[in-house]
């Protein structure tokens, strides 16, 4: 029986990127199937006192964040796959502007409108990514970021990891995540990062 997982990204967040390859890496070896959906750091960070780089991070967030809802509601769960994965090469590996530029050629790597670009421009759908956010949010509390995994109906924060494992590496991985999660009295393991993002 297929295993689904819940993950929820935010485009601008390199460890996020690095955990859905992962994701992805482990769809290859087991029989999981994972559902992206989107969350904001934007959102996660209104109302706080930020340093001025974070908050200036903060505020390119909006725009891809927007975007990527409005890529799953006229076209659907692959087409918002597909362009995290292209918008992502182009933010993480690439280091491209995060600006509309770079939004409209992911847009145009899937094959999809670069109407939807306007998106980003316009908060006329930030309830329904408030909304995205807080469902991915609940479980977990609000003293986390991204990215956000629910399993078996539990939910962590993380993996953050880098680089991501490949074969079964990724899937051992994986198993361990699934054992944590399921217990219900587990709430934290972290260690210093010792590296930064690695994406390749």
């Amino acid at each position: 029986m297929t295993q689904a997982v819940d993950f929820w990204f935010d485009p601008i967040c390199p460890w996020t990127w690095i955990t859905s390859r992962w994701l992805l890496e482990v769809e290859k070896v087991r029989d999981v199937r994972a559902t992206f959906h989107v969350m904001s750091l934007a959102v996660l960070n209104e109302g706080r006192d930020l340093p001025d780089d974070y908050r200036a991070l903060m505020d390119q967030a909006w725009r891809p964040a927007r975007v990527a809802l409005a890529v799953e509601r006229d076209h659907g769960q692959d087409a918002l796959r597909a362009f995290y994965t292209a918008l992502g090469t182009r933010f993480h590996p690439r280091d491209e502007p995060r600006d509309r530029a770079t939004v409209e050629a992911a847009l145009a790597d899937c094959g999809l409108p670069a109407g939807l670009a306007a998106a980003g421009e316009t908060d006329a759908d930030d309830d329904a990514l408030r909304a995205s956010h807080r469902a991915g949010m609940e479980p977990v509390g609000e003293d986390v970021g991204a990215p956000i995994l629910h399993v078996n109906g539990l939910a962590l924060f993380g993996p953050v990891i880098s680089p991501a494992p490949t074969g079964e590496a990724a899937g051992d991985l994986f198993d361990g995540f699934v054992k944590v999660t399921a217990y219900p009295g587990f709430f934290e393991l972290k260690r210093t990062r010792t590296v930064g993002p690695i994406f390749g």
